[in-house]
């Protein structure tokens, strides 16, 4: 007799002021942010259970909202408590060593000859949470990230600005696609019209140079990332200068060393660019003390919590 799967408890999330489970939760298909994909969103994670710099993240959306005219019936302090308890609720499914990611996502809501079908009226305001895919860079700490540039380039800003964080990302769908046609398991580093460095797909970059410290591209012309501010902080605290300036291929390419900052891996090296080893194609130093000052920062050591779930 065959036994009946084990059924375990479904993480909540929020949805137009309902708390429901994840697996009921979706944007319709008239929403715009479905047909148009207009939607703005934030990537979080949390750290010892808490969600990190989550008043930097709203004040981004709030920036987003207003640039899309979208605007919400709750307040960001509001936004922000649903968000913390919904986390706080969600990671009692979890171990307690373990931590989760969280996105806030908000579209205009179904709008044009649509509208009278729609279950919900006005903009469509959703949080989840999903536990973070640590496999996924658990060996880049290890062995570094490798960029490779295509003919995909970055969204130009007479299109929207860089500063507008938004889920409108087919240019990354489609250079990360190419890069991996180049170098398989490589990701893509796009320029900007004018030929200058601007990110790699969903991560900011920055260059190392011995003498210089830390290099940025103009944070004008990049999405003012959350996790690459702490970065500089931490750098600061470190007695590492942090600077801004245009930077070419060749400037990356010889670089003492090359590092990715995002949400959920926080910060890492990259190894090789267009097939070139990254100084002598090993981590460098400065990745790991940033993040061994992050671990200080959070109370425990994000690489160990990495490898311990990274398998699940």
């Amino acid at each position: 007799m065959r036994e009946s799967p084990v059924r375990t408890p479904e993480p909540l999330a929020y949805l137009n002021g309902r708390l429901l489970p994840l697996s009921q939760v979706g944007v319709g298909v008239f929403d715009v942010g479905f047909v148009q994909g207009v939607t703005v969103a934030e990537q979080l994670r949390t750290f010892g259970g808490k969600l990190f710099r989550l008043e930097q993240h709203l004040e981004r959306l709030a920036r987003s909202l207003e640039f899309v005219g979208v605007k919400l019936e709750l307040t960001l302090a509001e936004l922000g408590q649903i968000a913390t308890e919904l986390a706080v609720q969600n990671a009692k499914l979890l171990d307690p060593a373990d931590d989760q990611g969280a996105t806030i996502f908000v579209t205009p809501g179904t709008t044009g000859a649509f509208v009278n079908l729609a279950a919900h009226r006005g903009p469509t305001v959703g949080i989840h949470t999903q536990p973070l895919p640590f496999g996924q860079w658990a060996e880049k700490y290890r062995t570094g990230e490798s960029l490779v540039v295509t003919n995909v380039l970055q969204v130009p800003a007479a299109c929207w600005p860089a500063e507008l964080k938004c889920r409108s990302r087919m240019h990354y769908y489609l250079a990360d696609q190419r890069a991996r046609v180049i170098e398989p398991g490589a990701r893509a580093l796009l320029l900007d019209q004018r030929g200058f460095v601007t990110e790699a797909s969903t991560a900011n970059l920055l260059i190392y140079l011995h003498g210089e410290g830390l290099i940025s591209p103009p944070k004008e012309h990049i999405l003012a990332g959350v996790t690459v501010a702490v970065v500089e902080e931490l750098a600061g605290q470190l007695g590492i200068p942090f600077a801004q300036r245009d930077l070419t291929i060749a400037d990356v390419t010889r670089a003492d060393e090359v590092l990715l900052c995002s949400t959920s891996p926080c910060v890492w090296s990259v190894t090789r660019v267009n097939g070139q080893n990254i100084a002598d194609g090993n981590p460098g130093p400065v990745s790991s003390e940033l993040r061994r000052t992050w671990s200080q920062m959070v109370g425990f050591d994000i690489e160990e919590q990495t490898q311990r779930f990274a398998l699940r």
